[in-house]
């Protein structure tokens, strides 16, 4: 029989914390993708300790294309011509490249405050915005282009930047305002892809469509708890939030039936869309 000192301790798992930051860390864009991927991955399969150790950074690493551009220096997109088609593309593209840091720093910056369900939707949702990323960059290499091609917006990390203290202000200006937005605007941008003949193009907007839907109602679910644990009402909070840090942003027109499947009724914004 061998010796107590001679059995090896178990491994501790690293921390989520540890792993979010490295995948926040990844500039490369396909082995942030695949960063992305495995963080959610180890979270679900109990390789990552519920341990919060790392700080997470001020800033994701981005790769060096594209330029990015502050919103009204962006070049207008020419509709129906081929540019015009790799510019849109490309544009999603990049909301999606954005959006795999937003809801990993959401469940990095947070998951200590709001408890393992909440690092678990959050990781679920950041995989989601990686494997559409991954399709979108498909898609603009079968275009003939690439994703850092063209410039792109500067502004969509600010609101990750404006909210970095306050879980509640995250959760009603990323998930339930700029996402929400995203229920709004693709189903007109689906038409236009389906008239111009690119089933494939709406293919993958349609998936995109249908998992934003989830992922904001991930946010309403957990930013309602949130708010009635801490005894307010969830409409007044969220609409001080929005006021704060999105003035003008929430206009009409409005998807209302894809923010109703998300839990987002008009109780929420109804008023301040007037």
């Amino acid at each position: 029989m061998p010796e107590a000192e001679d059995i090896a301790p178990a491994q501790a798992h690293p921390s989520v914390a540890s792993a979010i930051r490295g995948a926040l860390l990844t500039a490369d864009p396909r082995a942030k993708v695949f960063a992305a991927r495995k963080v959610a991955r180890d979270w679900r399969l109990g390789r990552l300790a519920f341990e919060f150790d790392a700080a997470m950074p001020e800033r994701p690493a981005w790769p060096e294309r594209p330029e990015l551009l502050a919103p009204r220096e962006m070049p207008r997109r020419g509709r129906g011509s081929e540019h015009g088609r790799i510019a849109l593309w490309h544009a999603i593209a990049h909301i999606e490249f954005v959006a795999i840091d937003l809801a990993l720093d959401m469940a990095g910056r947070f998951g200590a405050e709001m408890g393992e369900c909440f690092v678990e939707d959050f990781l679920s949702v950041a995989a989601d915005e990686a494997m559409h990323f991954a399709l979108l960059a498909r898609k603009l290499r079968s275009l003939g282009s690439h994703y850092g091609a063209l410039p792109a917006h500067a502004g969509l990390w600010e609101a990750a930047e404006s909210t970095s203290s306050d879980v509640s202000a995250r959760l009603a200006v990323v998930p339930m305002a700029l996402e929400a937005r995203g229920l709004d605007v693709t189903p007109a941008t689906l038409e236009r892809i389906r008239s111009q003949g690119d089933a494939h193009g709406a293919r993958i907007l349609a998936r995109i469509l249908d998992d934003e839907i989830r992922h904001v109602r991930i946010g309403t679910s957990h930013f309602v708890a949130f708010c009635r644990r801490i005894g307010k009402t969830p409409e007044n909070q969220w609409k001080l939030m929005v006021q704060q840090h999105l003035r003008g942003v929430v206009r009409p027109p409005f998807n209302d039936s894809a923010r109703l499947a998300a839990g987002l009724s008009r109780s929420f914004y109804g008023a301040l869309a007037s």
